[in-house]
């Protein structure tokens, strides 16, 4: 039992980057966390971490043990979960990160009907648009909108989701109705600062020919909920996703622009370490997602929401 805490202890060490980190994360003493440290090592006659002011970093051997003890870890993990879908319950604790704007307005359904199905489940959710370290800061999965990058974490695509151009009828009427994507560039517009070019937007003709526009920026934000209350004060144009303005749209309040144009569709991924076992609970709910997508996709015709 000793050298099995041992094991968990370290590899919250690695994960957490700290001792008091892992020692909150776990809920016990720093002091404890530590002594479990000392042992391992003096057991095993090495030294597994570089300890400086700030951090500390894996040694060689360090390294080592850990990718085995998160295997080790894993089918233990494995084999709990194996005797809980035995009896059909599905138990554990699920840390997610998540996209401010896409969590709050897609995702509070889902995880409701996902909790109200797996009652032995509990959810830590963190509302934030930065990108998350998911291993060092100890998250299960993520749910991140957009290209990803090259990384050793693995991605399952969950849903497709389309863009529009808008603004309110307000504005349209003291500022025109642009009629072609050029028109853009003489128009107050509300950008999205976390992208690459917030100021460039791109788009597919009829044809598919591939053109873009660089628009002047009245109002800029890293928050896609402030940039559409902003449209529909009749602040300007937006480039929005339609799970943020499609309710807006379907009422009025704010007019589709240029929609014979292809405004730019990405997508949400899962996102997920790369370990030899995912936990079955974190499988379930990756699958209880993509269903959950795909059946609001469908009610909506294909929108991409």
């Amino acid at each position: 039992m000793m050298r099995f805490e041992s094991m968990e202890t370290f590899v919250r060490v690695v994960e957490a980057g700290s001792i008091t980190a892992a020692a909150d994360r776990m809920g016990i003493a720093k002091s404890a966390v530590s002594r479990r440290l000392s042992e391992l090592e003096e057991r095993l006659g090495v030294q597994l971490f570089r300890r400086t002011t700030r951090r500390m970093n894996l040694t060689g051997t360090g390294r080592s043990l850990y990718e085995r003890c998160v295997n080790i870890l894993a089918d233990v993990a494995e084999a709990e979960q194996a005797v809980s879908r035995e009896h059909g319950k599905l138990q554990g604790h699920l840390r997610v990160a998540l996209p401010l704007s896409f969590g709050l307005l897609q995702l509070g359904p889902a995880i409701n009907a996902f909790l109200q199905a797996n009652p032995g489940v509990e959810f830590d959710l963190d509302f934030n648009d930065r990108q998350v370290d998911l291993l060092a800061e100890g998250f299960d999965l993520a749910l991140r909108i957009g290209d990803l990058e090259n990384s050793s974490l693995m991605a399952r695509r969950l849903a497709r989701i389309r863009s529009c151009v808008c603004a309110s009828p307000e504005y349209l009427q003291r500022a025109g109705t642009p009629r072609r994507p050029e028109e853009l560039a003489h128009h107050a517009c509300l950008t999205y600062s976390l992208v690459p070019e917030p100021r460039v937007w791109r788009y597919r003709n009829a044809a598919g020919k591939a053109g873009s526009v660089r628009v002047p920026s009245r109002l800029q934000a890293n928050n896609g909920d402030f940039l559409h209350r902003a449209a529909l004060e009749g602040q300007g144009i937006v480039l929005q996703p339609l799970f943020i303005v499609h309710r807006s749209l379907a009422e009025g309040r704010l007019l589709p622009l240029l929609t014979e144009y292809e405004w730019p569709a990405t997508s949400a991924h899962a996102l997920y370490p790369h370990t030899r076992h995912l936990s079955h609970r974190v499988r379930a709910f990756i699958d209880f997602l993509s269903d959950w997508f795909a059946e609001a996709d469908a009610k909506q015709n294909g929108m991409g929401f």
